[in-house]
This record gives C-alpha cells, sequence and structure tokens, in this order.
C-alpha cells in the first residue's frame, strides 16, 4: 500500500519543530520495514495567517509499506508526535491525517494550493477529509488537520528546492550554537547558485542557523539533494550533531505569490500580486519604512517597504506618481491607524513615467554658460559674452531617474521562506525527481 501521513502545528512559539518530528519518524518508520516513496516533504503555508509558528510549514511522509504494516505505523506516527509536540502552550493545535493511495485527488490539490494562497477554514478540510476516507487525529482546537491535508495535496510535481536539516543534541538546546562561520563562507563560495540563503551579502551574517531554542542546529537550501549533502559536508562544528534529514519542499519557489487581484479583491492575510501605477509619493513611516499608494481602476491600496527589506525600501524612496508597477506581498488587514496594506516582498517596475524640467538656453558663444531671461518676450542674454538672442526658448529636458525597470526583491536577510531569491529564477523544475540519493538522512 502506499500511505500519505501528514501532520502540522505540533510546535510553539517557544520551542519545538515539526521536521524534527518528521526526522525522528523517518528513523523509526524504516526500522520496522517501510519504504519512502520520496524525501519527506516540507511544505511552506501561506506566511500571512495569523495564528502560525515561525516559517508556518506542514510535513508530509509518503511510504510504502506491507498491508500488515499500516497498524504498526500508525502507532509509531501517533505516539512520536504525541511525545513531543507542545501541547501545554496555547496556540498548538496538533493534526494529523492519513491518506492511502497512489493518486492524490484534484480536489486535494487545490485545497493545498488555496491553503498556500490565502486562509481556509477547518470546515473545508474536515469535508475533504469525510469525502475522500482520510483519517485524521486531531488535538486541541484541530487547525492542525489543515496543514496536514495541505502536506498531502502538494506533491511538488512542479518548481521545488531541497533543504538538508541539523538537529542539536538535547543538552545543547538552547545554547549559542556552535558552528564555524568561515566554513560557511567557504561552503557558500564552492555551492552557490546550486545553494541560496547561506549568507546575508549586505551584512555578511550566517544565515543557515536560527535563532530560537528549537532543535534545528542549521538548515541548507539548493537546488538538489546533491548539492545540499555536499555543502553539508563542509560545514564545521564544535557540538554533535544528532541527526539530519533532506526534505523535499516549496522554499523559493513563490508558490505563495503567484495569483494577479484586483485591488477590489485583496483580502487581509492573502498572499497576492497586484499591479498598478503609484497613485501618492513614497513617505517615511515613522522614520525607517517607506510607505506608498498604487491604484488599478478598481481601487487603491497602500504598499509598505519596512526598514529590514533593505533593497526594496531604498527603491520605494525613488518611486513617482505614474510607475507602473508589480506589488508582490501579504495583505495586512485594516487597524485604526493604518488602512489596508500590501507587506511588500518583491517590487517589480514595470515602466518609469517621464518628467521633464524646464532649462534655460545654452549659450552658443560661450558653451558652458546658460543665458538668462530679458523678460517675457523678450529672449535670453548670456552675462558672460553678452550674446543676446530674442529668439532663444526654454527646452524641456528629460530628468534621470536613479532606478531601473526591473524586478526587485527583499534583502536575503528578511525574506520569507517561500519568496524565490534571484538566483533561482531560470532554474525552475518542471517535475518531481526519478530516484532519491542514497544517504538522505542520518539515522
Amino acid at each position: 500500500m502506499i500511505l500519505h501521513i501528514g501532520f502540522d502545528d505540533t510546535d510553539s512559539r517557544v520551542g519545538g519543530c515539526t521536521t524534527y518530528i518528521a526526522a525522528l519518524l523517518v528513523e523509526k518508520l524504516l526500522s520496522v520495514g517501510v519504504e519512502f516513496s520520496e524525501y519527506p516533504n516540507l511544505i511552506r503555508l501561506n506566511p500571512n495567517v495569523p495564528w502560525k509558528t515561525r516559517g508556518n510549514g506542514a510535513l508530509c511522509l509518503r511510504i510504502k509499506c506491507d498491508q500488515n504494516l499500516q497498524e504498526s505505523v500508525f502507532d509509531k506516527v501517533r505516539n512520536t508526535i504525541r511525545e513531543n509536540m507542545n501541547l501545554e502552550h496555547e496556540g498548538t493545535d496538533p493534526g494529523i491525517v492519513f491518506f492511502e493511495g497512489a493518486k492524490i485527488p484534484r480536489e486535494i490539490q487545490f485545497f493545498s494550493n488555496k491553503t498556500i494562497q490565502t486562509m481556509v477554514n477547518l470546515s473545508e478540510a474536515r469535508g475533504l477529509l469525510r469525502k475522500h476516507n482520510a483519517s485524521a487525529i486531531e488535538y486541541g482546537s484541530g487547525l492542525g488537520i489543515i496543514g496536514a491535508l495541505a502536506a498531502i495535496g502538494e506533491t511538488l510535481d512542479g518548481d521545488h528546492t531541497y533543504e538538508l536539516l541539523t538537529y542539536r543534541k538535547a543538552r545543547n538546546r538552547g545554547t549559542k550554537r556552535m558552528l564555524n562561520p568561515e566554513s560557511v563562507k567557504q561552503m557558500n563560495k564552492e555551492t552557490t547558485p546550486q545553494t541560496f540563503g547561506n549568507i546575508d551579502p549586505e551584512t555578511g551574517r550566517v544565515l543557515i542557523t536560527p535563532r530560537g531554542g528549537d532543535p534545528v542546529l542549521y538548515g541548507i537550501r539548493g537546488e538538489t539533494a546533491e548539492a545540499v549533502a555536499k555543502a553539508h559536508h563542509m560545514i564545521e562544528t564544535s557540538e554533535e550533531i544528532e541527526r539530519w534529514v533532506i526534505f523535499r519542499t516549496n522554499q523559493g519557489t513563490d508558490a505563495h505569490l503567484s495569483r494577479l487581484v484586483p485591488i477590489a479583491d485583496a483580502e487581509p492575510y492573502d498572499a497576492v500580486v497586484i499591479q498598478g501605477t503609484i497613485s501618492s509619493p513614497p513617505r517615511l513611516v515613522p522614520k525607517r519604512h517607506r510607505f506608498f499608494s498604487i491604484s488599478d481602476g478598481t481601487g487603491e491600496i497602500d504598499c509598505a517597504a519596512y526598514e529590514p527589506t533593505g533593497v526594496l525600501r531604498k527603491v520605494a524612496r525613488d518611486l513617482k506618481i505614474g510607475d507602473a508597477v508589480k506589488a508582490y506581498g501579504g495583505v495586512r488587514p485594516q487597524s485604526d491607524l493604518h488602512p489596508l496594506t500590501v507587506n511588500l516582498e518583491k517590487l517589480e517596475i514595470i515602466t518609469l513615467t517621464s518628467k521633464f524640467t524646464e532649462q534655460n538656453p545654452e549659450c552658443p558663444i560661450c558653451k558652458r554658460k546658460r543665458m538668462k531671461s530679458r523678460g517675457s518676450g523678450q529672449g535670453f542674454k548670456c552675462v558672460k559674452c553678452g550674446f543676446q538672442s530674442p529668439k532663444a526658448r526654454k527646452r524641456l529636458v528629460e530628468e534621470k531617474r536613479s532606478l531601473v525597470e526591473g524586478l526587485y526583491i527583499t534583502s536575503t536577510r528578511s525574506r520569507r521562506h517561500l519568496t524565490k531569491p534571484l538566483s533561482r529564477y531560470g532554474r525552475e523544475k518542471t517535475k518531481r525527481p526519478s530516484k532519491m540519493i542514497s544517504c538522505w538522512h542520518n539515522p
């Protein structure tokens, strides 16, 4: 039988990690004789939902096993998740979904796509579970089954990337992560662009290590399983690694930013692409962030380039009314202080408006001096050589813009997991891998 095991929301805002549970299950399920049909899938869902924990990632394990192993598999999954979930923390609502069959129904695939881009409700997930005879286990409010089902539905048949995640020994969690930053820089130098997001090019800061108390030591993202495995072996650490696993994932694919939405249809917490023209000049709010408005004929909406976005904040500063743009990002809901706002992840400048200023004519004798007006209708005179011309007129000169047309992406340090970096453009994949590398996990 082919079994898809989805689970989500086992962590909390203060700790835990759903990918760590997946790493544990890789070892436990292999020990009972199952075969993994592909790499564990790490599916990042809509990053704008208000109840998410950190990266909003859900997991799916796709396995082949004999029918007589089914109950043993169910027990391993239930027990491992129960032992490692943070149910005592508010907002942790784990969910597990088991779906049997080689083909994932289109409805579940569509639900997954919707979950990555917009808001979905629990009743929709429960309805699909009943319709397609999937079994589920809910804890708390049961919200975790939304992500669990979405992870099953996203089969990554198109573009995808890989991430190798390493995990710390329990005794080291909560302490400073001990790895050699120079080895990360060397790894980055030798493996880019087959790996990405390792180093912040603006500050030189290492980006492969998280900052919280979760069990992840570091994670390396790349285009192939071979690339992240190679990079992993180049990292020097001063602490023992408990285990590591390669995941196949939708990270770095812009899976959430694929819907072109009229401004009138933009909903709070959605991930959207909006095309329009700049309708208000950029403003500083309060002293670090740049805000501007765009309109598209259906309405007007604010866009925010916050200080950590770096590149986007600088680009926003030089926009002018009339510039045609595409804004990519998540919709922040309206409040007493702010209208509906797109928090920018990317900005594409389609066309720049031209602005002209009037200049006095240049003296044809001196060549280097602009003449001065003698008064209305009386022409111009050069104050340097005395040349006069009653027929001379002011001329229109186009102002030189500091911006150029093209795509601008938020600085590396502030990118979301799903945001596609420039290095990935032209490297998009169109099908899943035909086979797995032999060493994709340890133990």
